[in-house]
């Protein structure tokens, strides 16, 4: 059964930085699109950020830009989302998520994943 950790979060400054994790076990891993979700309180599950299986699309929501960056180790079984520059906007719970099956043009929404982490917090302080 595929499971996915996330773990990184934490509070950190305005300007600041974190690298977040997601770990993948129970299947073949690099045959899997995995994307980045974020929801803050009160408010939708939103898209972040997504890499495909092989590593060889991957694709930033245009508030993080140039400040987050995915990218996948298939070696260790995990993708990381560097977040440089962050604002207390980017305070949300985020979640990684997998899917074997996705096609290219539903990977953005959340909906098509089938396979969830429990989320982990990133709190950015003013």
């Amino acid at each position: 059964q595929v499971q996915l950790v996330e773990s990184g979060g934490g509070l950190v400054q305005t300007g600041g930085s974190l690298r977040l994790s997601c770990t993948f076990s129970g299947g073949p891993f690099s045959r899997y699109t995995v994307g980045w979700f974020r929801q803050p309180i009160g408010k939708e599950r939103e898209f972040v950020a997504v890499i495909r299986a092989n590593g060889g699309y991957l694709y930033h929501e245009d508030s993080v830009k140039g400040r987050f960056t995915i990218s996948r180790d298939n070696a260790k079984n995990t993708v990381y989302l560097q977040m440089n520059s962050l604002k207390p906007e980017d305070t949300a719970i985020y979640y990684c998520a997998a899917d074997r099956q996705i096609i290219l043009s539903s990977i953005y929404g959340a909906d098509n994943y089938g396979h969830w982490g429990q989320g982990t917090q990133v709190t950015v302080s003013s």
